[in-house]
């Protein structure tokens, strides 16, 4: 019987497990849950969302600090117009993430980074522009990018020596959007080796507006892989968002994907970066408990479940510490949504119920971002005697998507209290 493990990835004379784990952030797609799936012959992401911030969190730097003092004077102001990134900085938390992994890097995979064209941090060309290449610099196998159409972004990587080596892709969610990428990367001799085309039951971010539901990811996919077919492309097309099964991946597979991107199954690994409390939420999580909105700042729909502690809080804007979805003019949606909120008869704030501030919720992991199916984890483990859920391995989930058949999914041995 065929299975994923039948398949292979081919990306410039280097053969991979069709099986990628897609970019989450921020650092739920951690360095060692990338590692894990370098080494058993797949391909891992990091995500570079908040990297100074994440740098932080592992090395103890304090570039979240020093950005707090150095705009102090904007605290109490919805002008954040002053408030910018220094670029050195950035380009040394980037290296020291990126080389972090990649010095650690083991077996026949790869390591890629997932890098977000819409944290526009202020100063969207220079802080874009400098996280494309320390991310270079620092020897990532592969740069995709993300949640955005990124016309510029391969003019600004292409002085780099790297850029005609490794491996470059795009995720997008409409034929569309991926002409528009050609487009720009002709003006520099470049194509993608790779497009990952997101359907519109993945996790987080979303690339549809409000007729989400009216579209697939399989029409989306077939229509992607007819126009690199027809235009004779050497790219290779790869499905995302709703991957769950290995039969799943593998009826891709023989349509024609050259791998697939899967996410939401190794949230509740060991190796990911969430909180265990968190880990156990998308457990519980049922069917009636995900939902799609508006919420976030970035002007993009997002998938996530209805008991994020996100929803209905009303804390000040965190511009001086984060700042990433910042404008160039200092302007983000949530402060605009702060600022038009009233306050009750004690004078305390209301919730703010049109938007919330994204990189303070998600640098304390208050965002549940989750794909369609995570009311289904809990039939991936062994519900255990105290009433929680085991912890799998990236390992497993892994193996799993590689050997099973008729949508079945094996169970980890059970953990001994």
């Amino acid at each position: 019987m065929t299975t994923v493990n039948d398949f292979r990835l081919k990306l410039r004379g280097k053969e991979y497990l069709p099986v990628i784990v897609g970019g989450m952030g921020v650092d739920i797609s951690a360095v060692e849950l990338a590692l894990e799936a370098c080494r058993l012959g797949g391909i891992g992401h990091i995500s570079d969302a908040m990297i100074p911030f994440v740098s932080d969190k592992y090395f103890k730097t304090h570039y979240t600090k020093a950005k707090t003092a150095e705009h102090k004077a904007s605290r109490n102001t919805s002008d954040k117009s002053l408030v910018k990134f220094n670029l050195d900085r950035l380009y040394e938390a980037q290296i020291a993430v990126v080389t972090k992994a990649m010095s650690r890097k083991q077996g026949p995979g790869a390591i890629w980074i997932n890098i977000m064209e819409k944290l526009t941090m202020g100063s969207a060309g220079d802080t874009l522009g400098v996280r494309l290449n320390a991310a270079m610099d620092a020897g990532v196998d592969g740069i995709t990018l993300s949640a955005g159409l990124h016309n510029q972004s391969l003019r600004l990587m292409a002085k780099n020596k790297r850029f005609h080596t490794m491996d470059i892709g795009i995720i997008v969610s409409s034929l569309r959007a991926l002409k528009i990428f050609l487009r720009s990367g002709r003006r520099v001799d470049r194509i993608p080796d790779y497009v990952i085309v997101e359907g519109p039951l993945a996790g987080g971010h979303l690339g549809f507006g409000e007729d989400w539901a009216d579209y697939s990811l399989k029409n989306v996919f077939e229509e992607v892989l007819s126009f690199i077919r027809e235009e004779n492309l050497p790219i290779a097309v790869i499905p995302a968002g709703g991957v769950f099964t290995g039969t799943d991946a593998k009826e891709y597979l023989k349509a024609g994907a050259s791998a697939v991107q899967v996410a939401t199954r190794f949230t509740v690994t060991k190796e990911c970066g969430l909180p265990k409390n968190v880990k156990q939420k998308y457990f519980e999580a049922h069917e009636e408990d995900v939902v799609v909105n508006g919420l976030s700042a970035t002007g993009y729909l997002m998938r996530m479940l209805s008991n994020s502690p996100c929803l209905g809080a009303n804390v000040k804007p965190q511009c001086e510490p984060f700042g990433y979805i910042l404008s160039s003019k200092g302007t983000c949606l949530y402060i605009d949504a702060y600022d038009a909120t009233g306050v009750d008869e004690k004078g305390k704030k209301l919730p703010v119920t049109d938007k919330m501030c994204t990189c303070y919720h998600f640098s304390k992991h208050n965002v549940y971002t989750c794909g369609h199916y995570v009311y289904r984890l809990k039939d991936t483990t062994n519900k255990l005697p105290d009433g929680s859920y085991q912890m799998l391995t990236a390992e497993h989930v892994f193996n799993d998507y590689l050997h099973s058949s008729d949508h079945k999914i094996t169970l980890p041995p059970l953990e001994e209290a």
